[in-house]
C-alpha cells in the first residue's frame, strides 16, 4: 500500500453478537486512521466482553481475520457503554483495500469470569534465536533459524493471582495480598490443571504458548523492530527485574507494552511455555512445537529476580515441569 492518506467510501458499518449488544455502529476517517464508534449494551447479564474489529471489501459478503493494528477497545476487557471507539491504523496493518464496498463489523463476545484480555497476533515469519542485536548470547540460542507461525491470540498480561484463585480456589503465590500481581509458585503441571478447569468453565481452548509463539510475540510479531527486550532496548521501560523490582513481583501492566500491546514479556515472572527444552535446528520451520520428548520444560522472559541479560527476547531457560518457584508464572494463548 502506498504511504498516502486513503479516501474510503464506507457502504455500512454493522454490529454482531446478540442483537441487543452492539448498536449505532459508524465509521469515519481521521487522516490515516479509521475510527469505528458503537454502543455496547447489556441489560441482563452484567457481562464483560472481548471486542474485535473486522473489515470486508466486498460489501459485507465475506470478512477476514480481525484487524490487528487497532487501538481503543480491541484487545481489552470491555464493559457495556455508549460511544465506544476502536481506531484502526490502515497503513500499519498493510491491508489492501480496493473498490468502494468497504464494510466494518464490530464483534463482541462475553469473557469468562477470569476476564483474561487477549491480543490478536497476526502470524508471520521471523528469525528466532541469537540475532545480531542480542548481545552475550548463550549456546542454546543458536543457530538462528527462520520460523513461521500462524495467527493466534495471546494474553495481554501474565495470569494474575485473582484469575488463578477464581479457577483453582487457592493462591500458591509467595507475594500475596496483590490480586493483580502475576501468580507464581506454579509448576508446568499445575498450569495444565488450571487450563483444564478454565476451558471447561469458559468453553474456550486456552493453552500455553509454544516457545516459537512466545518469542515471535515478544519480538512484536510482524510489527516489531529488533530490540534486546520485548518492546525496548531500555529494560527499565518494559521490565521489573533484579535492579528495580525491590525483590518482589508487581501488578501486571505497569510497564510499557511492546509493539503488539503485550505487557511484562520481559521480567516480573518467568513464563512457562508448552515445549520440552531441546537444541535448535538450523532449517526453516513452520509452527514448531519443540522436542518430542524431554525432562525439562521451557520458560521465557526473565523475572523480578534476574539480571537484564536473562530478560532478553532470545534467552532460554528451562526447569522440571513439577518445580514450583516464586519467579515462575505464565500467560495463555488461544486459537484466533
Amino acid at each position: 500500500m502506498k504511504n498516502r492518506i486513503l479516501l474510503l467510501l464506507f457502504l455500512a458499518a454493522v454490529g454482531t453478537a446478540k442483537a441487543q449488544q452492539i448498536q449505532n455502529v459508524a465509521a469515519t476517517q481521521e487522516g490515516k486512521t479509521i475510527v469505528v464508534s458503537y454502543d455496547l449494551t447489556d441489560n441482563t447479564s452484567g457481562s464483560t466482553y472481548d471486542v474485535e474489529l473486522y473489515c470486508s471489501t466486498d460489501g459485507g459478503s465475506t470478512f477476514g481475520k480481525p484487524l490487528s493494528a487497532v487501538r481503543g477497545d480491541a484487545g481489552k476487557e470491555i464493559k457495556p457503554g455508549a460511544s465506544r471507539r476502536i481506531s484502526w491504523d490502515v497503513l500499519a496493518d498493510r491491508e489492501k483495500l480496493t473498490g468502494n464496498r468497504i464494510v466494518f463489523e464490530v464483534r463482541a463476545r462475553t469473557t469468562d469470569q477470569t476476564g483474561i484480555a487477549m491480543v490478536f497476533v497476526k502470524g508471520g515469519t521471523f528469525t528466532m534465536g541469537c540475532t545480531s542485536e542480542q548481545s552475550n548470547c548463550y549456546d542454546d540460542e543458536k543457530p538462528v533459524h527462520q520460523v513461521t507461525v500462524s495467527d493466534f491470540r495471546m494474553g495481554k498480561y501474565e495470569v494474575t493471582q485473582k484469575q488463578w484463585k477464581e479457577i483453582m480456589t487457592n493462591n500458591p503465590s509467595r507475594f500475596k495480598n496483590c490480586e493483580d500481581c502475576p501468580v507464581e509458585v506454579v509448576s508446568w503441571d499445575d498450569i495444565q490443571e488450571f487450563i483444564k478447569k478454565l476451558n471447561l468453565k469458559s468453553g474456550k481452548n486456552y493453552r500455553l504458548p509454544t516457545e516459537a509463539e512466545w518469542e515471535y510475540a515478544a519480538r512484536g510479531g510482524s510489527a516489531g523492530s529488533p530490540t534486546l527486550y520485548a518492546g525496548s532496548n531500555n529494560i527499565v521501560e518494559v521490565a521489573w527485574y533484579s535492579e528495580n523490582s525491590g525483590g518482589k513481583t508487581h501488578p501486571v501492566g505497569q510497564k510499557k507494552p511492546n509493539e503488539l500491546g503485550l505487557h511484562d514479556m520481559a521480567g516480573n515472572v518467568w513464563e512457562w511455555c508448552n515445549d520440552w527444552h531441546g537444541n535448535y535446528g538450523s532449517g526453516n520451520q513452520s509452527n514448531p512445537k519443540g522436542s518430542s520428548t524431554g525432562s525439562l520444560r521451557v520458560l521465557r522472559g526473565g523475572s523480578w529476580d534476574d539480571y537484564a541479560r536473562f530478560c532478553r527476547v532470545a534467552f532460554r531457560y528451562h526447569d522440571s515441569p513439577g518445580n514450583r518457584l516464586n519467579y515462575h508464572g505464565f500467560r495463555l494463548v488461544l486459537a484466533p
